[in-house]
Order: C-alpha cells, then structure tokens, then sequence
C-alpha cells in the first residue's frame, strides 16, 4: 500500500513538473504554487510589405512580454486605407492599427482612437510628429515613421548634375526606349507638390482654415499650365507604384518620384546604378524653384473598442519605440521620428534614401489632419484625371480649377446654407 501511494506521489509531481515546464502557459510564484498565464488575443494591421518586419516584431514583443499568453493575428490594411476599414466597423477592426496621420482626425471624430496618457511619446519623437499625433492638446497615437517622396533615377541615364532640374531631366535624349521622368499626377499626394511650389496652400497657411483653398488662384494657374505642359510631354509618364518599379527593372525608365516603400526593389533593380535624391527644380514664370512635397507621418492607433486596452497600448507602444523605429529604418529604410535617431546625422547619412528623404523634408509641407481633408482626394484625382486624357487644357484650366476648389471646400459651404 506505501509503495502504491508513493508511486501515485510521483505520477502526481512527474505531471505537474511537464504542465509547468511543457506548454509555456503556467508559471510558480513565491509560494512555490502553479499560476496559468493569461491569455490575450490581440489583431494588428499593417503594410502588406512590412509583413516580414512585423513578423519579426511581434516575435520580439513576446520575448519581451512573457509574463502573458499572447495570441497576436496579423492581417495586411495599408496606411492610406486604413481609416477606410476601421469605419466599416470599429467593433470588427484590429486592436491596433498603422494609418497615415491625415486621418487621425476623421479616426478620433468616429469614436475609433483610444487616447494615448503615455508621456514618454512627447518626449522621445520629433515635435512634428507628436503634433501630427495631436487633436485639440490630446495624443490619440504613437508616431512610427515621418514620409514623403522625392526622386529616384538610374545613373546610367542621368548623372547627379542632371537631377537637379525637371527642365534638365526632360530636355535629355534618352532614345525611344526610356521614359525620363514619372509621377503619377492624379493622385492629390503628390500633384499638390506644383501647387505648393508656386506657392498656394491647402485649408490656409497652416492647414488648418477649412475654409481656404487657393489652388484656383492665379499662382494655381500657373502651377497648372505647368503640369498641363508636363502631361503633353512624350518623355513624360503618369505612373503608379508598381509600373514604377516595373520600369526600372526593364530598365524603360530613367527617373521617377514616389518614397522609402519602394526603395528595396529600385535598388535591387538599379544595382551600382540606383540613384536618390530630393526632388528637382521646376521653372514657374521664369524662376527655379525645388518643387514642394506633402509630407505625412505612419501612426499607430489603439482601437477605442479593443477588449484589451492595456496590451493593445503595450504593443502599440513596442511597435513604435526606439528599437523597433531602428529596425524600421535599418530594413525598409523608414525616417524615424525618434530622437535618439533622427536627430543623428551620422546614423541618417548611412542610408541614401533616408538622406533623400531628409534633404526634402527642407522643403515640404505638413499633410493637414483636419476632417475637410477627405474632400480633397477625389477632386484631385478628377483634376489629374482631366491633365491625362487632355479635357483640362489651357483654355479651360481656370474653370477646371475653379471645380475643384469648390469640391474641395463644398462640405462647408452646405455647413453655412
């Protein structure tokens, strides 16, 4: 009888030894007692081409949270889309999701952030982009990345000295074969940047008078008969991202604008031959002016429906601190908002498209956040639309013009009647 009581004993140690040591789900505190580890499941969206960094990142976030049982699913909703998605249905979203900062506003005004009481985010990211993550004095996310574009080129078609001008850059012969220059002109991101550099603005000096738009004003005028010009040029193309890098491997293309997400295939494509830079001069009634890009800034937002608001904050907060905006920058060449790292030029300078990145950076201007925002794509793209199939042409361009803006700004005018 002792011996099957003792042998029972054992059973009894030998289990509790392999439940506490095999399954990662228990743990012994001070007592010498089994705990189970709670479990938590947590969604994240990100970039489809960060798939393999967050991967990575969600690893490392276990490693350094071991006290839980996590559970993190990871699905693939772009920046620019993401704001899109989680209004379909907040309760459906992700915990935590990665957007672009001109959507913080229609996020918070939706009911979809959870505030941020985290005050080392002021303290460790660049002013800019603590403001970008900023609604009236209240932080409602974690700055990741700043963003804008500037230009790639391939040096067997264009030395450095050329670059520097757009005029420069389409007056070359290049043969039939390659396209000079590209850009994809019905996109409002990047067709703002003529208006800019002839010095309209979009909702007022500071982006924030939702009531102004001057983009129909006789500076929008002279930025759009430029573009009208440049739409007609046959060494010209209106490209998006994908026919970009398609380009380039053909090697069909000898420049083109577009930012840090495309650059691992460029260079793949261009080897000793890939070339960056910020963007060229263009000549607006007679002066050369380096053309003006929109800049914006990758946020992190914590769903304000998530089941889990500390972890979602803890992941948050991990997915965007110093460690994890070095990897950013080190694998997909991201300009960090941190400034242990953006503020060190010796760290920014080894990577060329960071250092293109930072040259423009001089000469851009902040993507507003404000609600009015979201009527400024879709008039844009139409006005873009219009310079490509040739129904916006010299003759018309200030009634065209004059279309926009108002579509632009027709929200509040409806507000006021």
């Amino acid at each position: 009888m002792k011996k099957l009581i003792a042998l029972l004993v054992s059973v009894v140690i030998i289990t509790l030894t392999f439940v506490a040591c095999g399954d990662g789900n228990v743990s012994e505190n001070n007592n010498g007692q089994i705990d189970e580890k709670e479990k938590v499941e947590l969604r994240l969206w990100g970039a489809q081409d960060d798939k393999d960094m967050l991967t990575k990142l969600i690893a490392d976030f276990k490693k350094a949270h071991p006290e839980k049982e996590w559970k993190i699913t990871l699905s693939f909703v772009g920046e620019d889309d993401a704001a899109t998605e989680v209004l379909k249905d907040v309760s459906a979203a992700a915990d935590v999701f990665s957007f672009s900062s001109d959507q913080i506003a229609t996020l918070k005004k939706a009911g979809a952030l959870y505030r941020v009481t985290n005050n080392k985010i002021k303290t460790r990211n660049s002013e800019a982009s603590v403001m970008a993550a900023t609604i009236e004095d209240e932080i409602y996310a974690y700055p990741s990345s700043a963003d804008t574009f500037f230009l790639y080129y391939d040096k067997a078609v264009f030395s450095d000295e050329e670059v520097k001008s757009l005029e420069t850059i389409l007056a070359k012969d290049t043969g039939d074969k390659i396209t000079n220059f590209a850009m994809k002109i019905d996109d409002g991101w990047y067709s703002s940047s003529f208006f800019f550099t002839a010095g309209c603005t979009l909702f007022g000096k500071d982006g924030r008078d939702k009531t102004q738009c001057d983009f129909n004003s006789d500076k929008g005028v002279v930025a759009a008969n430029y573009m009208i010009d440049l739409a007609n040029n046959k060494k010209f193309a209106n490209l998006d991202d994908a026919k970009i890098k398609a380009g380039f491997k053909a090697r069909t293309l000898g420049s083109a604008v577009s930012g840090t997400w495309n650059a691992e295939d460029i260079r793949k494509s261009l080897g000793d031959n890939f070339g960056v830079t910020k963007l060229p001069t263009i000549k607006l009634n007679g002066e050369s002016k380096n053309m003006v890009s929109m800049a914006n800034f990758k946020l992190y937002g914590v769903n304000a429906q998530t089941k889990h608001p500390e972890e979602a904050h803890q992941l948050a907060d991990f997915l965007t601190d110093r460690d994890a905006q070095e990897t950013r920058f080190k694998v997909r060449s991201y300009a960090p908002t941190h400034t242990d790292l953006a503020g060190d030029k010796d760290i920014l300078e080894e990577n060329d498209v960071v250092a293109a990145l930072t040259a423009q950076s001089m000469h851009s201007i902040l993507q507003t956040s404000i609600d009015q925002v979201s009527n400024f794509w879709t008039p844009a793209e139409a006005f873009g639309t219009g310079l490509i199939d040739g129904t916006v042409t010299k003759e018309n361009v200030k009634q065209k013009l004059d279309t926009f803006v108002n579509a632009v700004l027709a929200s509040i005018k409806e507000d006021k009647e």
